[in-house]
């Protein structure tokens, strides 16, 4: 590493400027995955905490299934609970709809979602533990309670009817919208009113039957709930858009530090000549230089992240912004190893370097 610590020392101004670089992409790369996962959360979070090991949805003719149309009646229920391997069956309706404090004149949008009234005992930080006991009664996310201002005890108008108030729990959405949670036969009558059916969404369904079997004789469709997450229009085009953008910006980082390094190894192909007049092997010289390379990366990435992390803590207080492994460690990783692999596509002019160079044969 003593060439590579030299020209570090003697060139700071283009080590600098790599470096600077670097640092701006994973500023952008972190930026864009902790938005990214906080966008995914605000789309899915009540979607991934309902319970099963399957969702079932209604399949449609032609397409794929889809929350915003699936509607499955009582029969379906039925015929999904008495299927052999099924253990038990919650149906979950999910309506879109506008709320508002008792007495305030400004509505926000939220998400019912009519849930089963024996639904204690279920773990905190699940979407069932929000379900009233009652018809007059409402469980409200941490999200709906502060766009409402409203606090347990409590009164909100939706759909036209007043509701107590009697849990707030956490931080759960569904397609950009707080969960409210209702009980089933309260989550009908709303449903109806707004020009629903009154029936269920989804089915979550614990056990081990014939998947398919069972979904081709009831015309539903179940899967798991990743995978039922792109059953989600939303989510499928937001996370697909931001992912590309993120995918672009890990190739412009392999680009950029693989033009650099190409140019830097092409302006001292001569030193590199001399050192191998002189003895040096072609392993050394490429550890010298991918040794360089990490020492730019290393410092890049991790100036980046610091900014990632302490413009990202601001930035969560105004934007749907995830601070994770996944969204800050995973990203370096994967700038670094392409920022290696873009430096080491630029070696070959070590390898192929010709000791004669260094004696003048070719002038």
């Amino acid at each position: 590493m003593f060439v590579a610590w030299r020209e570090l020392r003697y060139a700071r101004g283009r080590f600098l400027l790599i470096g600077a670089v670097v640092a701006l992409i994973t500023l952008l790369v972190g930026f864009l995955s902790g938005l990214t996962g906080g966008l995914a959360a605000q789309n899915v979070s009540a979607v991934l905490q309902l319970p099963g090991d399957r969702l079932v949805l209604q399949q449609p003719g032609t397409g794929e299934p889809r929350f915003a149309t699936s509607s499955l009646g009582e029969d379906v229920a039925a015929a999904w609970a008495e299927a052999d391997g099924v253990r038990s069956v919650t149906p979950v309706g999910i309506v879109p709809a506008r709320a508002s404090a008792a007495g305030s004149d400004d509505a926000s949008g939220v998400a019912l979602f009519g849930l089963p009234q024996d639904a204690s005992g279920t773990p905190s930080g699940s979407v069932l533990a929000l379900a009233p006991s009652r018809d007059d009664e409402v469980g409200l996310s941490a999200g709906a309670a502060e766009a409402l201002d409203v606090r347990t005890g409590d009164t909100i108008t939706v759909a036209g009817h007043d509701l107590t108030v009697v849990a707030a729990g956490e931080d759960l959405w569904y397609s950009h919208m707080p969960v409210i949670a209702m009980t089933p036969a309260a989550w009908r009558e709303a449903s109806m009113r707004l020009g629903g059916t009154g029936e269920a969404t989804v089915l979550a369904v614990t056990g081990d039957p014939d998947w398919e079997a069972v979904g081709a004789g009831t015309g539903t469709a179940a899967k798991s709930p990743a995978s039922s997450l792109t059953a989600l229009e939303a989510f499928r085009s937001e996370i697909g858009s931001l992912g590309m953008m993120i995918a672009m910006l890990f190739g412009i980082s392999a680009l950029v530090v693989g033009a650099f390094f190409t140019v830097w190894t092409m302006q001292r192909a001569g030193d590199v000549a001399v050192l191998k007049a002189i003895g040096a092997s072609t392993g050394s010289l490429v550890r010298d230089s991918l040794g360089q390379a990490l020492l730019v990366l290393a410092g890049g990435i991790g100036t980046g992240l610091l900014a990632v992390l302490g413009l990202g803590t601001l930035a969560g207080r105004a934007l749907p912004f995830v601070l994770s492994p996944l969204t800050t460690l995973a990203p370096a990783a994967v700038m670094a190893a392409l920022g290696l692999c873009g430096a080491a596509s630029a070696l070959r002019s070590i390898t192929r370097a010709d000791p004669l160079t260094a004696l003048g044969s070719t002038r």
